[in-house]
């Protein structure tokens, strides 16, 4: 029995010893790929990737060639929300959905955001089909007054469509877009809402990252190669820190309206205090230029639209602001026209070629 007790003793002691060599072993061999991984050199970006980058900035450069931005030209949409598609407007300014105005060309669109309070009462007289949550919307005046006038239903999100401007803009890479905000809601609301939208902190262009005080705009093309094409301006002044640009500090504009019978074409400022031709040393304002009336209608801006606004271009505009060119025109139905070969688009893209 001693015998026995003794070789099972040894038998075991025999694999205690095997199994700490080849533990000891196995650190070993770990240690030494890991030193061989610290003492590697850091990897270099794939020819794939290198090519990929090239191809980026090379058709960036085809598509924007060396222009500033305070030197190309953008469609614009006013009140590009109250359209026909989005929601039952009963009097819009555009006859196309947000989505699909991106889709036909435009490059800036103006929205007028507000806080809506939950409200029961909408909610039960409307036999539930009005039960939204606070949050901020899209409307044209008070949220709560006037179906179809003030607001529509579905109540549009602000988040939801930047979401469709975010969402744009993942599909087409070489694109930039800008957002202008009537804004009617805190800061700490429009952070909330604006941080509901996927993807959009990674696009957002801050011009204090880019020095364009001290240096101007940047060329459109490293725009689009750094992937800062979404532009954010709003007329309230406390969100700069969110990426949304106070117009007023960044901005020329004109005075909004052409008047009830489209025949106000003088070109003048929509701030006394910000004159059209302001200059400052190093830097000049992107000019932002509205066209359109008091009230919208689809025979006055088929009026309005060509001829008209390519000779207000021309000579109002461009001597009222020393000689340059409007970066955003802004325009109501904007794929209306006169007739007579100039359209919003033919007209923003006659100003691209412009050397």
């Amino acid at each position: 029995m001693s015998m026995l007790r003794l070789r099972v003793r040894g038998r075991r002691r025999g694999r205690t010893r095997r199994h700490a060599f080849v533990g000891l072993l196995l650190l070993a061999l770990l240690g030494t790929a890991s030193a061989t991984a610290a003492s590697a050199p850091a990897r270099t970006p794939s020819p794939v990737a290198v090519q990929a980058g090239r191809s980026s900035a090379e058709a960036a450069a085809a598509r924007w060639g060396d222009r500033r931005l305070d030197e190309a030209a953008f469609l614009t949409t006013h009140n590009a929300f109250t359209n026909y598609e989005d929601s039952r407007w009963s009097s819009v300014n555009q006859a196309e959905s947000v989505r699909a105005q991106l889709d036909n060309g435009v490059r800036g669109l103006s929205l007028d955001t507000h806080w809506y309070e939950r409200s029961t009462w909408l909610c039960v007289i409307s036999f539930g089909s009005d039960c939204y949550p606070s949050d901020v919307y899209l409307c044209h005046g008070d949220c709560k007054t006037f179906a179809g006038a003030t607001y529509a239903l579905p109540r549009q999100s602000f988040h939801g469509t930047m979401q469709t401007v975010v969402d744009f803009l993942a599909a087409h890479p070489q694109e930039v877009v800008t957002v202008f905000l009537e804004d009617y809601v805190s800061a700490g609301q429009l952070a909330q809402s604006l941080g509901r939208v996927r993807g959009l902190p990674e696009l957002v262009f801050r011009p204090d990252d880019w020095g364009v005080r001290e240096h101007g705009w940047p060329k459109v093309a490293d725009l689009v190669t750094a992937g800062k094409r979404l532009l954010i301006f709003s007329d309230r002044s406390d969100r700069e820190h969110l990426g949304v640009m106070y117009d007023k500090s960044w901005t020329v504009s004109n005075y909004w309206s052409l008047g009830d019978l489209g025949n106000d074409l003088g070109c003048v400022s929509r701030w006394p205090d910000v004159p059209l031709d302001r200059q400052e040393p190093g830097f000049r304002r992107l000019f932002t230029m509205s066209h359109h009336r008091n009230v919208p209608t689809v025979m006055t801006a088929a009026l309005d639209n060509g001829a008209k606004l390519r000779d207000r271009i021309a000579g109002q505009c461009r001597t009222a602001t020393g000689g340059r060119d409007p970066n955003y025109v802004s325009v109501d139905f904007h794929r209306l026209s006169d007739g007579s070969g100039h359209t919003p688009a033919s007209i923003v893209a006659e100003l691209n070629s412009r050397p």
